[in-house]
């Protein structure tokens, strides 16, 4: 609606003394405004796109030459004019059928200059004419007409048209009001037009219809008409009025509500520019600088050079900008090309590894020749290598120790119990809490993209619904396969060739093939008494003197105390239990210390029980050769090795039962089985009756019946104490011995050779019987291991009853028949 009263009406003409007398009079119910008395000729204005109505002042602008001619004559001698609309609005000369036939009769009010150089005319109508013919074109248009008479006598007390009128007021004023701003005047005149007639013709002059719809209006003479056909008009222009007033209403609220969080959203970037900029965008700032200060392949950098202009796209109130800006914070903290300068000083990385760490020699050996072959070549994968042995003899620690050498970072993650993939792998940005897999977790902690890279307990990995870490870890392990490790939350692939993987475990039967393929297998075997001893001395105790409040000095621990330590109250391959008794009499020591009582300067070994209590354990000690069918055997353990004892016992019985005791698995039981069978397959050859196994009950017991006991190697032992059984010959003395046994009589090779040596050694064992084919395994050994024991090896049950077995009696034998 584009409602002009005020603005081209009555406010623009208040001090007009001509013109408000008039409205007076035309809004008082004079009807002889009207009736004005006209020639048969007028002078014709056409107007462009405009009705005017009688009473109704309006403005009109003029452009043609005839047009100006017309009103500045007719305003000079206050003559009366006609005004008629065109059809056709565009053309600049119209004829006599260009124009409508019913038009309006003017007087000019006033000629006003603007400013643009163009000339405005008021006008004000005052009764309807029609146009019959047309006089003359120039000067101006001059035409006959014939006066229309206009009255509203008829109309007066007419209750229809009263309500008419009412109607169409209210109509109106709703209509403004939807409209909203600028329309309170608007109402406020409407509200004060009295006149019928007037306030008709006003309001069919102002609504927004066409023009030729104007036109129809002006031609109706009957005012009730004229009233039916205007509010028919107004109320389908109110219902216009009102969606629109509803639509913009709806959208306003929208507005208003992003106006006002633009608006919060300015003054917090104002406080925070005040403050030294927005804190995100200094964030992405930052991380930009990050991102251009890396050394980045091409694929790389445009990659996060396009995460990082999407983040700067989102706002920070978006639910994906913490995800976004995370992800960027990963990506440019990873340490891409970034790699630590190796030390190539062999023999200073040696004094290094040397020490921290008492033995561990093949370890040492092939960090030092890693770093040999890399200080010549210049480049090289790094190699995957895994230490496997039982638990507490270093394997994980020994990860510092080489970093250090190598002057590397350090980076560990514990596999043990690890059953997801994603684990490994990461999770895809896709879901919610996702984060990257540990390896890239690892790296970056340790910001270098050559880290020395510990994977502990890799035999411990499981597998379930959720994926298979450990083949997760194959592209990890694999060399030529790592140098583009691709992590699904990074989604871009890393390089990690130049890694120093290296892998702990305390056995090799639970990690798969596949991935036992692609490591190097170093053993890390147990430690010998001396060895123990020697870790305790330079390592542990002065660690567990400092951490109980101690000076390191202040008090010996002997060899000899550490001896009685080590073989009372450990039983273990490792130094892990070992560093628990130390730090329990360091504690007592502390205690003692603080309540002001004098401590020893020396721990002597008698004083090991006061502070440690009796011992935990008695020492597996060689139990003689006194009695018929008790062997000497060697088991290993996961926390190393073992001696056991193989006890075989005969009973007068007439069907010869095998019994078979002590908790064991069933391998054992095969072993024995397959003993017995072979002893009498071969009973003549040891002299043994045929009758025996007929005649007598065998019992086979391993001591010590709570703890499961399983495996091959005790194949040699049981046939040896058979023999010994039914020979009722003595064992040699200070013996023992391990190996698996077949039907046909072989001995096979067996493993954790170095686990039982120490075993034997620590039991007092003097001399050990093994298969031929272990021979190069005891060669393998460091001497200082073998000391004090003497190797025989053997490829057949009858050269192990040879020297395992003396041709002299026990005492009171039985009579084997």
């Amino acid at each position: 609606m584009n409602f002009k009263f005020n603005e081209a009406g009555l406010d623009e003409f208040e001090s007009d003394d001509d013109l408000f007398p008039v409205l007076a009079d035309i809004n008082g119910g004079d009807d002889t405004f009207f009736n004005v008395d006209i020639s048969d000729t007028l002078p014709i204005l056409p107007l462009r796109n405009m009705v005017l109505f009688p009473g109704v002042i309006m403005p009109v602008t003029v452009g043609r030459a005839k047009s100006m001619k017309l009103v500045k004559k007719a305003y000079q001698k206050k003559s009366l004019i006609g005004v008629v609309a065109q059809v056709v609005s565009n053309i600049d000369e119209p004829q006599f059928t260009d124009l409508y036939s019913i038009g309006t009769v003017a007087q000019i009010v006033r000629i006003l200059e603007m400013p643009n150089g163009s000339t405005t005319v008021i006008l004000q109508g005052r009764k309807r004419f029609k146009l019959t013919e047309m006089v003359s074109t120039t000067p101006y248009f001059v035409g006959r007409v014939e006066s229309l008479p206009e009255t509203l006598n008829y109309l007066k007390g007419d209750k229809e048209f009263d309500a008419l009128l009412v109607a169409i007021k209210e109509t109106m004023i709703k209509m403004l009001k939807n409209m909203g701003s600028g329309s309170d005047e608007s109402i406020f005149a409407i509200k004060n037009i009295s006149h019928p007639m007037f306030f008709l013709n006003f309001i069919c002059s102002n609504i927004q219809i066409t023009t030729e719809e104007k036109q129809n209006l002006l031609t109706i003479t009957d005012l009730k008409e004229r009233g039916y056909k205007l509010i028919d008009h107004l109320n389908k222009e109110a219902q216009i009025v009102e969606i629109k007033a509803r639509i913009q209403n709806k959208t306003h609220k929208d507005i208003d509500q992003q106006q006002r969080e633009y608006f919060l959203q300015q003054q917090i970037k104002t406080i925070q520019n005040e403050l030294g900029g927005n804190v995100y965008e200094q964030d992405i700032d930052e991380m930009q600088k990050k991102a251009n200060a890396l050394d980045l392949n091409p694929e790389v950098r445009l990659a996060i050079n396009k995460e990082i202009d999407k983040l700067k796209r989102l706002h920070p109130q978006s639910p994906d900008f913490s995800t976004q800006m995370s992800y960027v914070e990963n990506l440019v903290n990873l340490p891409w090309n970034k790699y630590t300068k190796d030390n190539f000083n062999l023999k200073t990385a040696q004094k290094v590894l040397d020490k921290d760490h008492f033995g561990l020699e093949q370890v040492k050996e092939r960090i030092i020749e890693h770093l040999a072959v890399l200080k010549l070549k210049g480049d090289m994968k790094a190699p995957i290598i895994c230490l496997y042995g039982p638990p507490g003899v270093g394997k994980t620690s020994l990860g510092k120790s080489v970093a250090a050498a190598l002057k590397r970072k350090y980076a560990r993650i514990s596999l043990g119990g690890l059953h997801d993939e994603a684990e490994i792998r990461g999770h895809r940005r896709t879901y919610i809490g996702a984060m990257p897999g540990r390896i890239m977790q690892a790296l970056l902690k340790a910001g270098s993209a050559n880290p020395v890279f510990i994977l502990d307990e890799i035999d411990k990995v499981g597998n379930d619904y959720k994926g298979d870490p450990a083949s997760a870890l194959l592209e990890v392990l694999d060399p030529e396969q790592n140098s583009a490790f691709h992590d699904n939350y990074i989604d871009i692939d890393f390089d990690l060739s130049k890694v120093l993987f290296i892998a702990t475990a305390n056995t090799l039967s639970t990690i798969s093939k596949p991935l036992l393929d692609r490591m190097e297998l170093i053993e890390v075997s147990g430690y010998i008494p001396e060895e123990k001893i020697e870790i305790a001395r330079r390592h542990i105790v002065p660690k567990e003197l400092e951490n109980n409040g101690l000076p390191v000095k202040s008090v010996d621990f002997p060899k000899k105390a550490l001896g009685t330590i080590i073989e009372s109250y450990t039983r273990e391959s490792g130094v892990r239990e070992l560093e628990k008794k130390i730090a329990k009499v360091c504690r007592r020591l502390a205690k003692e210390k603080a309540l002001d009582e004098e401590i020893p300067s020396t721990l002597a070994p008698e004083l090991v029980e006061k502070y440690l209590g009796k011992p935990d354990y008695t020492k597996d000690k060689y139990q003689g050769n006194e009695y018929a069918g008790v062997v000497t055997g060697l088991a290993w353990t996961s926390v190393g090795g073992e001696i056991l004892f193989v006890e075989s016992s005969l009973s007068r019985g007439k069907e010869g039962k095998l019994t078979l005791t002590g908790n064991l698995g069933d391998v054992m039981k095969e072993s024995a089985m397959l003993a017995m069978e072979y002893l009498k397959a071969h009973a003549s050859y040891f002299g043994i009756p045929e009758t025996a196994f007929s005649n007598w009950n065998v019992h086979i017991h391993v001591p010590e019946g709570a703890i499961p006991k399983d495996g091959p190697s005790a194949g040699v032992t049981m046939i040896t104490s058979l023999v010994s059984a039914y020979t009722q010959r003595k064992v040699k003395s200070s013996l023992a011995m391990t190996g698996e046994i077949t039907l046909r009589g072989k001995i096979l090779p067996i493993g954790g050779v170095k686990e039982k040596i120490l075993a034997a050694k620590r039991a007092g064992i003097k001399e050990i019987l093994l298969c031929e084919e272990n021979r190069k395994d005891v060669e393998e050994i460091n001497d200082v291991y073998l000391k004090g024991v003497t190797f025989n090896y053997v490829s057949d049950i009858k050269e192990l009853i040879a020297l395992a077995l003396t041709d002299e009696k026990v005492s009171n034998p039985l009579t084997i028949e």
